[in-house]
């Protein structure tokens, strides 16, 4: 049977249990071989994160600890610019060979901001988009992605069995976590305890990190 490989990417800044239950649920519905967290370098779409890239790799690295399934690919953050997914998706793809299959999972609002990210036509051609999504997402669709949604959408996890080209809409068990809310919590001296897993906040602690 073909390889099935996933990526999760993002800042991770920090990554909480918002993100590994994605990653988890995503992993179980596809019946993915690997399911790779990819942090960020310099996302072109957000502020500079509050972690340096070093630290926000040692808090993913401990976050998956223990878990075969769960990986981290540390490729973007060996880029002196701007991280752009479909050069990972490049990179990923010409490893992997044609015959694997390919998914990137990203969130409904991501993938509504989809027509402004960098040459976003061609990440099909390489991949299956995984679209997460929350019972209270009510983001509107572009008119650009809806005649894209209509042609490639695969509604049931067990059909996805191409190498790329489906949109596949997952939704998701609803964790109202967030990253920034975690960093506001740090900020006012308050615990995110339970939160996050407990080796990333005892990481946190020792290096001080999200420190008024």
């Amino acid at each position: 049977m073909n390889r099935r490989i996933g990526l999760l990417g993002g800042t991770f800044d920090p990554v909480h249990n918002g993100h590994l239950r994605s990653a988890l649920e995503v992993r179980e519905w596809l019946g993915l071989d690997e399911l790779r967290l990819v942090p960020s370098a310099r996302p072109p779409h957000r502020a500079i994160p509050g972690a340096d890239a070093e630290q926000r790799l040692d808090m993913v690295r401990l976050a998956v600890r223990g878990d075969t399934g769960l990986q981290v690919d540390d490729r973007e953050l060996l880029r002196e610019r701007p991280s752009y997914t479909v050069e990972t998706l490049e990179l990923v793809r010409a490893e992997a060979g044609t015959d694997a299959a390919l998914f990137f999972v990203l969130g409904w609002d991501a993938f509504c901001a989809l027509p402004s990210w960098h040459r976003w036509p061609e990440l099909l051609d390489l991949c299956s988009l995984v679209v997460l999504q929350r019972p209270d997402y009510d983001l509107e669709v572009p008119e650009v992605l809806k005649d894209l949604m209509a042609a490639r959408s695969v509604t049931d996890p067990a059909e996805a069995r191409a190498t790329h080209g489906e949109i596949i809409p997952l939704v998701q068990t609803p964790l109202a976590i967030s990253a920034t809310h975690i960093r506001s919590l740090l900020a006012e001296r308050r615990s995110p305890r339970f939160l996050l897993p407990d080796a990333v906040l005892d990481y946190i602690e020792t290096k001080g990190l999200y420190q008024p």
